[in-house]
């Protein structure tokens, strides 16, 4: 499933205002999903929320943008087009569109295509989406991540994401994966750490964190960490798996048999399920599974 944002996330990742956030939803310049209360954002949002950023910081009003885009809609059919399938380039005062399969602007206020010579060569394009967004950046580290080769390429991605956007908690964490893989435990705990540090209540990264910590041994903290994220999720049935065996690390024979019995509850014929039920059977075995590497939020 496509990841999807809230108006809070957006804010954090883009640094935007809420109100200029709900200025362009009242335009119709992106439309998020509304559920349950909430606008929910998706990649291609973001990307035509940068956008409207950028030519913002060219002095392009919000207002004209809907002008031309309601233009071009009007001129290619009257079907809906998605801001970020759209190039801006600017002419004078004028602003001109490349529409979607297109190779030359069109001025949807005067109704013409640029010459293919003299008038084209005074455009300049607008910098709406000419180089890699931290969206864009994230997306392709995500693609990046599901071979061993890539792994590097996917956490320079990642770091250039949190150059771009040094407060998105999905990057650190999914950093914080990338490292795990390669070995890198340490930067690993830094990357969960950080993500932490950002969003105390997040129970991804708390788990994360946990994991990392009771696999070098820090099993108090590996508690602490595990439990706040079993409150954050508590059907999660890993969490309880975790927790179990760092519990058993502390010799707390009552705890760990109740996170063996939530973790039955909620996976009982998830991957440690066989496992699980010989501890409860058999509590004094020695035997330790494997542990599940840290896991990707859902994207």
């Amino acid at each position: 499933m496509a990841q999807k944002y809230t108006r809070r996330e957006v804010g954090r990742i883009l640094g935007l205002d809420v109100r200029r956030l709900r200025y362009w939803e009242r335009l119709r310049l992106v439309r998020p999903q509304a559920r349950w209360g909430e606008r929910f954002y998706s990649f291609g949002d973001l990307v035509a929320l940068r956008s409207l950023q950028r030519l913002a910081e060219n002095k392009v009003p919000a207002h004209r943008v809907r002008r031309v885009v309601r233009l071009l809609e009007k001129e290619m059919g009257g079907a809906p087009i998605e801001l970020q399938e759209i190039r801006f380039v600017k002419q004078g005062r004028d602003i001109l569109v490349i529409p979607p399969g297109a190779t030359r602007p069109f001025n949807p206020i005067r109704k013409q295509w640029a010459f293919e010579f003299g008038e084209i060569a005074k455009l300049r394009e607008l910098p709406s989406i000419a180089s890699p967004t931290a969206e864009e950046l994230f997306e392709r580290a995500n693609v990046l991540e599901s071979t061993l080769e890539s792994l590097p390429q996917a956490l320079e991605n990642y770091e250039r994401v949190l150059e771009m956007t040094p407060e998105w908690i999905d990057a650190h964490i999914n950093k914080g994966v990338t490292l795990y893989q390669l070995g890198r435990i340490n930067d690993a705990k830094a990357a969960f750490l950080a993500a932490v540090q950002l969003d105390p209540l997040n129970g991804i990264a708390r788990y994360n964190l946990g994991c990392v910590l009771e696999e070098q041994g820090e099993v108090e903290d590996a508690i602490r960490h595990l439990r706040r994220a079993a409150r954050a999720m508590p059907a999660h049935a890993d969490v309880h798996f975790n927790l179990a065996l760092a519990y058993e690390k502390k010799n707390e024979r009552r705890l760990s048999r109740e996170e063996w019995t939530l973790y039955l509850r909620y996976a009982p014929n998830g991957p440690w399920a066989d496992q699980a039920r010989a501890r409860l059977k058999a509590r004094s075995s020695r035997r330790k599974p494997a542990i599940p590497i840290p896991f990707r939020p859902a994207r």
